[in-house]
């Protein structure tokens, strides 16, 4: 770039300026979209909505058919899941919240799961396919979350003693 040509140093300012306009409305668009899963230890408004969903697919055969009733179980276990999340380091926190971020975004969601439908919207069998696609990919990062997601529900579903003989659990031995 030569500062006897000031054609050429207009149009490379030019060309800079569009840019960092392109790279600073895409990071302030991404700013605006994070929604982070996880916030002081309990799960965010988003990071509940995938969470239930996941719930939805992963528990079921165990929680109740009936809409009121099933709605109620998965209330509850919600309120585990903050316990179960609450209880775990910062960094981990930081991490499921991250997780569950990048979920809450429609970009995002598409590349790491296939699901198009937003989690409150999507029907039982596209998330069943979501989670097939994550736990049987050959890409490590989706088996990842799909299986901190899964093990996540499992943990704090199980965890609970009225839900120990779902599984033929028949409680600890007396000491």
């Amino acid at each position: 770039m030569s500062v006897a040509d000031p054609a050429l140093s207009r149009r490379r300012l030019l060309q800079l300026g569009a840019g960092a306009t392109v790279v600073l409305a895409a990071a302030g668009g991404a700013a605006w979209l994070w929604r982070p899963g996880v916030r002081d230890g309990a799960l965010t408004r988003s990071g509940r909505a995938v969470f239930r969903a996941i719930a939805r697919v992963v528990l079921e055969g165990s929680l109740p058919t009936e809409a009121a009733a099933l709605e109620a179980a998965l209330d509850r276990h919600l309120l585990r899941l903050d316990e179960t999340i609450a209880g775990l380091p910062a960094a981990t926190q930081g991490e499921i919240a991250q997780l569950l971020g990048l979920l809450s975004v429609a970009v995002t969601r598409r590349w790491l799961t296939g699901l198009r439908s937003d989690w409150p919207e999507a029907r039982i069998d596209e998330l069943e396919a979501a989670l097939r696609r994550m736990r049987t990919t050959d890409h490590e990062l989706r088996q990842q979350a799909y299986h901190a997601l899964r093990d996540l529900t499992n943990a704090a579903f199980y965890a609970q003693p009225e839900h120990w003989p779902l599984m033929g659990y028949p409680g600890p031995s007396p000491v």
